[in-house]
């Protein structure tokens, strides 16, 4: 078996950590929904594979432990928490005036382009500590420090983060079709889903506030 390829149980429990993860609620799986139901299964997936993206960003600064020298250093931290609070109150506000929450009976006037949404998803992504923290701290419990290829590992369980990850993204997007499908017209649901997106993203954004690092 090639040195960057963990030994079978530990690939089994991370598949199995990373399914619990996944299918957990966050500002990913919010995000996906809300486009999906609002400008179609196009930009759910959009918002999907941005967020994969961003995995793949958070894989590979904690494989050169870039990642380290952020949560150590406390105004970088903040920074990066307030940024990604700032960013899901923004969405929220989008949500109730702006056309960015959930508008089933009619197209959004200023529907984002595919490409947008991917940028939606990337940045949501990036600017949670929340998921900094995750894979700084719960990565490399799946590898030995000591490992000559302790690296070329973490890349490895980085990709099977998001092949696990993208079944229940994909189910998320078809959901929420699925929902357009039923409530189209319903004027009262529309209204209610986009002030419980907003609610969500706000709830997340003091989520990442309170978020602590961990030394």
């Amino acid at each position: 078996m090639p040195d960057f390829i963990p030994d079978l149980p530990v690939i089994l429990a991370f598949a199995l950590a990373a399914f619990v993860i996944a299918i957990t609620p966050g500002p990913d799986m919010a995000l996906q929904l809300s486009r999906a139901i609002n400008y179609g299964r196009a930009h759910g997936l959009a918002s999907m594979a941005g967020a994969m993206s961003g995995i793949v960003v958070h894989t590979v600064l904690v494989a050169f432990g870039i990642s380290v020298l952020i949560v150590a250093a406390p105004p970088l931290f903040l920074a990066l928490k307030i940024a990604g609070a700032v960013y899901l109150l923004w969405l929220a506000f989008q949500a109730v005036t702006q056309g960015g929450g959930l508008k089933l009976t009619e197209a959004a006037k200023r529907a984002p382009t595919v490409w947008q949404s991917y940028l939606t998803g990337v940045g949501i992504n990036l600017l949670n500590p929340k998921v900094v923290l995750f894979f700084m701290t719960f990565l490399p419990q799946f590898v030995s420090a000591g490992d000559p290829a302790a690296s070329s590992k973490l890349f490895f369980l980085g990709a099977e983060f998001i092949v696990v990850s993208i079944p229940s993204g994909v189910l998320t997007v078809l959901a929420a079709g699925w929902l357009v499908d039923a409530f189209r017209r319903t004027r009262w649901v529309e209204r209610t889903l986009n002030y419980s997106f907003a609610a969500i993203f706000t709830a997340f954004a003091a989520t990442i506030l309170t978020a602590q690092a961990r030394h």
